[in-house]
């Protein structure tokens, strides 16, 4: 049996991408948090040992191989310690953040030259308006999306993400600006896109989110500027498939495992810095905040 579970696991992993998406989309839910089917790995060594069985010794490498291919890189040193000319950080605040004061004044204090927020509601706006104004110049916002930054912005526009089945006239979680940085013009991009729930009857109900995620390829690939930047709430991880329209054409900010999401015991990356005529130089997540999502900082390099 311990054999058989070993070989099931490594087949999981190994061949997350034939698990079909059409019933309960339970594809998308396996890689949302693929990385912690590795658990089962000393789960099995444990029970191989236990039954002192060499068949099941042999067949818990399989799974620890797999697991070691997709995400053993991960566990290397993240960065090349090399040259950077950007700063970003990317940060769901919560609509139901009870300290928007503080949770400003820790991204007012970052450093970074670019900063992507959403859920962002009235009256709270206006805090972080008036607290991060005092570090960032410049501005542009949709809905309950925003973008400070220290370079001037140009060409303001949101960004429409709105599922089909949405007809709420006030659903609006993307915009996109030209940062005029002293490498040339940015076009940044901030999305939010629509949360997922898991439902015992309907499954992994990604339907929405993976439909705002094929508007956000749309627009990246209408984007004239070759150098572009995409920061937001994915709500999954880059493992998901339902997410392959986005990451599939731009290259993700990515270094070991750095769980932003929930902060109180991050499980998941789901925040995520991606890019494109750009190179990516590091990532890791920062200190908590009123949120229930930690800050995701990256450096990109022109």
């Amino acid at each position: 049996m311990t054999a058989g579970l070993a070989v099931l696991t490594a087949l999981l992993l190994a061949g997350h991408r034939l698990v079909p998406n059409r019933v309960g989309r339970l594809g998308s839910l396996l890689e949302a948090f693929l990385p912690w089917v590795g658990l089962a790995v000393p789960v099995l060594l444990a029970a191989a040992l236990l039954r002192r069985s060499r068949l099941a010794l042999a067949a818990v490498l399989l799974p620890a191989v797999a697991w070691a291919g997709l995400f053993g890189g991960r566990l290397l040193p993240g960065g090349d310690g090399g040259r950077y000319d950007l700063t970003v950080v990317q940060h769901n605040v919560a609509d139901d953040n009870t300290d928007p004061e503080g949770t400003a004044q820790r991204l007012a204090g970052t450093g970074a030259d670019l900063l992507a927020v959403e859920e962002l509601t009235e009256p709270a706006a206006g805090v972080y308006e008036r607290v991060l104004g005092g570090v960032y110049p410049y501005r542009a916002r949709s809905g309950t999306v925003g973008l400070w930054s220290r370079f001037p912005l140009a060409d303001v526009r949101p960004v429409d993400l709105k599922p089909a089945e949405v007809h709420d006239r006030d659903w609006k979680r993307g915009v996109r600006a030209t940062a005029r940085t002293p490498q040339g013009d940015l076009a940044v991009y901030v999305a939010h896109l629509p949360s997922v729930r898991i439902s015992p009857t309907a499954g992994f109900t990604s339907a929405r989110r993976d439909e705002s995620a094929r508007l956000l390829a749309a627009a990246v690939d209408a984007e004239p500027l070759q150098r572009l930047l995409v920061m937001g709430d994915f709500n999954s991880t880059l493992d998901d498939r339902g997410l392959a329209p986005v990451t599939s054409r731009l290259t993700p900010a990515r270094a070991g495992f750095d769980f932003s999401w929930p902060a109180g015991l991050p499980l998941a990356r789901i925040d995520q810095v991606l890019c494109r005529g750009l190179t990516p130089v590091d990532t890791w997540t920062l200190a908590a905040t009123g949120s229930d999502h930690l800050p995701v900082a990256a450096r990109i390099r022109f």
